[in-house]
């Protein structure tokens, strides 16, 4: 397969692009954001590209992929709803308008998050739930992943500072919080197994929470 990531240098990001290069399914991976991915391999290739609401100038360059593993977002923290949706619904549909028209009936992934709802009372969640729905609505095998709490793996860190501090609290607890809530948590690794096998072979849901996307990525996660 040939895939492209869009924000691969977040932290879920980070995690697909790690699975991306290590998985021999997926024969080239093209990133595509503001700012470097800062690492080469063979399969990567790169387009650092400021204005991601205006992808005209790479349509060349996006035509001819399988998938598009979407993981770029914002904290919506101390941003007003109008600044929010530019970022999360605009950028999205840019991505995903372009590659249904290049690229109709190619898989798209959209990372959402637990709690999306169009109809919901937080600001977040409404924008959320309007970009699921409009790439449901677009000719692409779209499927929304609705992670909750995502223990990020292999040295992969947030780009975000309280998430970063989160974390460090939280690393020592996710044995516990996998027992106890093992539909609630997944992993960088299972997120970014799980976008590759719905890729390969599809999903039977459209919408997937942390036990599906955990379910997806199949058997256990193991150290590389």
């Amino acid at each position: 397969m040939r895939v492209i990531i869009f924000g691969a240098t977040g932290m879920v990001g980070q995690g697909v692009l790690r699975e991306c290069l290590l998985d021999e399914r997926v024969e080239r991976v093209l990133t595509v954001g503001r700012t470097p991915v800062g690492r080469s391999h063979p399969k990567l290739r790169e387009i650092v590209h400021a204005d991601l609401l205006d992808l005209a100038p790479l349509e060349a360059e996006l035509a001819g992929y399988d998938a598009c593993f979407f993981c770029l977002g914002v904290s919506s923290a101390g941003m007003g709803e109008q600044d929010y949706r530019r970022i999360t619904y605009d950028v999205t549909l840019a991505a995903g308008a372009t590659l249904a028209r290049l690229s109709p009936g190619s898989t798209f992934v959209y990372v959402s998050g637990a709690g999306t709802d169009a109809r919901g009372r937080a600001m977040w969640a409404r924008v959320k739930g309007a970009t699921e729905n409009a790439l449901l609505a677009l000719p692409l095998e779209a499927y929304m992943f609705r992670p909750g709490y995502i223990q990020p793996l292999h040295g992969i860190t947030s780009r975000t500072r309280w998430y970063r501090l989160a974390y460090v609290v939280t690393v020592p607890l996710y044995p516990v919080l996998r027992r106890l809530f093992p539909s609630a948590v997944t992993t960088t690794e299972r997120i970014g197994q799980a976008m590759i096998a719905i890729a390969e072979h599809g999903a039977p849901e459209r919408v997937l929470g942390p036990a599906a996307i955990n379910a997806a990525a199949g058997g256990p996660t193991h150290p590389r």
